[in-house]
């Protein structure tokens, strides 16, 4: 069932657009993304969406008594409350009716209980409680503890709201939408100031929320595990994909082939038709069949060249010469502020040309550990040393390397004052700052701009060893593979800190996990690191239980991972199936449009691909079969 729909949308600035015919559906329970770039205008449709804002076309439409819950980006909470009390609101209604049932209790307990008054007041009564339970009156402290616990916030109940940070407030802002429950959740940036911990609490709430969500995110590993829907905002319309993002990337990138597969084709046919006329229009003999070869061309309906979006930032990273083997080495370092150590100690040794992404909870000190390695800060105890030959370079995720009064030609020109201009502005260039962009302060730049500014930075230098406290911070997407291509291209040694679970699956070959007392190494990137955590968590189970016990655990476990393993098969080929035959469809829509119904050439490419799509679908359904049939043997 439809929820909340669009037609025909639109956001204009004057003339110009910022997107139009923006046609958006939203079924119950569905769970739906919303990407694009930058300035693309996510954060404006959603304040249409959830009825902040007015579009300057089109209509939105809800269905009958939808609530519609919305969380801005790095929207908080400011309430002089304690945190229990401010999201105890949330059940004002049932606190009511809790009132009135114990009036009724009262009254109950004073009436002759053969009367006729009796029998009506405890009708009332029954009704109340009976409506109170089913709202979850009974379950309202064990629903605030769960989600409260799950946000971080469980030794923290009486703590006033007011004196939350910025990062907590916004929290429990989140927070005390999940315990209103509407029926659809819009969230802009919902992953801001989560650590991993939280994050895969959230997944899992949300995975399993009662209602329909929407969501705005550049977290790529979140909306994977979460999203089903994807709608790609792109130069100014919007495009339906099925899937989580990293199907909605594939399916993206052969729409863009297959368009331009088609474009290329009919070019070719211009190319062509146009060469007859010009060859044959002049000639008496063959004049007429030029004729008609032009009102062939006259007729055509000429495609666009396929375009991605607006141009992506491209760079590398590279070293004027290696360090040595041994980069970075901590023994026993300690770490903290004015002599209080917050973590340590901790032991690790970076070896080149490792990616090596440090992990830990919020509060925990990664940046701080970051400033230690680089001398900004003394350690508390123990000795970390960098290895032969290092040269650093440096992102610093607070962006306090870069001089606000200076402008962004300055900031790079200044530092490397023999370079030639020309040079540093085609440099600049590659990081998007073009044309009267390099002439902007840099305190009038957006937290994107910065980073790019930062990125421009460190890719001058010329380091051997990056080290880089939160670089994907600010980036949009796009911005972010880049990065990825960069770190994964360069020769040198990369130590990283980030809460970004994808781009940490795509760049890190170790992990550093911090905590307060100790540390440790894992090989791999985090998707490696969660399975030694569960075989670790498999095997100190077994051993605490008896040799009979452990085995029917373990084989009980084994189960269960071999099951899912299966679950996610029969997933995967249930979205591939329905992704062929919204395939299917358009083509089908497309051959039965009159416009091609001339167009041999066009119906026969159509055709190909339909045949195409058939025998891939009829090869999903069987390893669906096949794979069903394998899930039922586990029941």
């Amino acid at each position: 069932m439809i929820i909340l729909q669009t037609q025909n949308v639109a956001r204009r600035f004057g003339s110009e657009y910022l997107f139009k015919n923006v046609n958006l559906q939203v079924q119950d329970r569905s769970r739906v993304a919303l990407v694009g770039r930058n300035g693309a205008g996510k954060t404006t449709l959603l304040k249409m969406l959830a009825q902040i804002t007015q579009p300057d076309e089109g209509e939105i439409s809800t269905k009958k008594d939808t609530t519609i819950g919305y969380l801005a980006q790095d929207q908080g909470l400011d309430s002089s409350l304690t945190i229990w009390n401010e999201l105890d609101t949330v059940y004002a209604d049932l606190h009511e009716q809790e009132n009135k049932i114990h009036v009724l209790e009262n009254k109950i307990a004073t009436l002759d209980s053969s009367t006729d008054e009796y029998a009506d007041v405890l009708r009332q009564y029954d009704l109340l409680q009976s409506n109170y339970a089913s709202n979850g009156g009974f379950e309202i402290e064990s629903q605030m503890r769960g989600v409260l616990n799950g946000f971080g916030f469980a030794d923290e109940y009486q703590t006033v709201v007011s004196s939350l940070s910025g990062g907590q407030k916004t929290k429990l802002a989140l927070a005390k939408l999940l315990l209103q429950k509407p029926d659809l959740l819009i969230l802009d940036e919902p992953t801001n100031h989560l650590d991993m911990t939280i994050l895969g609490w959230l997944e899992d709430f949300l995975k399993n929320y009662s209602g329909a969500l929407l969501i705005v995110s550049h977290d790529r590993y979140f909306l994977d595990r979460v999203v089903n829907e994807v709608y790609d905002m792109s130069q100014g319309t919007l495009k339906h994909y099925t899937g989580n993002y990293s199907q909605f990337m594939d399916l993206k990138a052969e729409d863009l082939k297959t368009e331009m597969k088609h474009y290329e084709h009919q070019q070719a046919e211009i190319n062509k038709l146009e060469d007859f006329v010009n060859r044959n229009i002049v000639r008496a003999s063959t004049t007429k069949r030029a004729q008609a070869r032009r009102k062939q061309l006259d007729k055509m309906k000429v495609m666009d060249r396929p375009t991605t979006d607006d141009q992506s930032i491209h760079f590398t990273f590279k070293q004027d010469s290696p360090s040595g083997n041994i980069v970075l080495r901590a023994d026993e370092l300690a770490i903290g502020y004015d002599d209080k150590k917050i973590a340590g100690p901790i032991n690790f040794e970076l070896v080149k040309p490792n990616r090596l992404g440090v992990i830990g909870p919020n509060g925990i000190g990664k940046s701080t550990m970051i400033r230690t390695i680089l001398s900004m800060i003394p350690k508390i105890s123990g000795d970390v040393k960098l290895g032969a030959n290092v040269k650093v370079g440096y992102y610093d995720q607070e962006q306090q390397v870069l001089h606000p009064n200076k402008t962004v030609l300055q900031e790079i020109w200044d530092d490397y004052p023999t370079v030639d201009e020309r040079e540093i502005r085609t440099l600049l260039g590659s990081f998007l700052f073009i044309g009267d962009d390099v002439f902007k302060t840099v305190s009038s730049l957006s937290g994107g701009e910065k980073a790019r500014l930062q990125l421009t930075k460190l890719s001058f230098e010329h380091s051997n060893f990056l080290v880089l406290d939160e670089p994907t911070n600010h980036l949009d997407i796009d911005s972010r593979e880049v990065l990825e291509h960069a770190i994964n291209e360069f020769d040198g040694t990369v130590l990283f800190i980030s809460h970004d679970r994808y781009f940490i699956n795509q760049v890190a070959t170790q992990i550093l996990a911090v905590s307060e007392n100790n540390s440790a190494v894992y090989k791999g990137d985090y998707d490696d690191y969660l399975l030694e955590l569960e075989k670790h968590a498999v095997t100190e189970t077994a051993s605490s239980t008896e040799k009979g016990p452990t085995t029917n655990y373990q084989q009980n476990k084994e189960q269960q991972r071999e099951r899912r393993k299966v679950e996610r098969r029969v997933e995967q080929f249930e979205t591939e199936m329905n992704q062929l035959e919204d395939k299917k469809t358009a083509i089908e829509t497309q051959m039965a449009d009159p416009d091609n119904a001339s167009d041999g050439t066009k119906l026969g490419d159509l055709q190909l691909e339909l045949n195409d799509l058939a025998e891939k679908l009829e090869i999903v359904e069987a390893n669906w079969t096949q794979a069903a049939e394998e899930l039922e043997q586990f029941d």
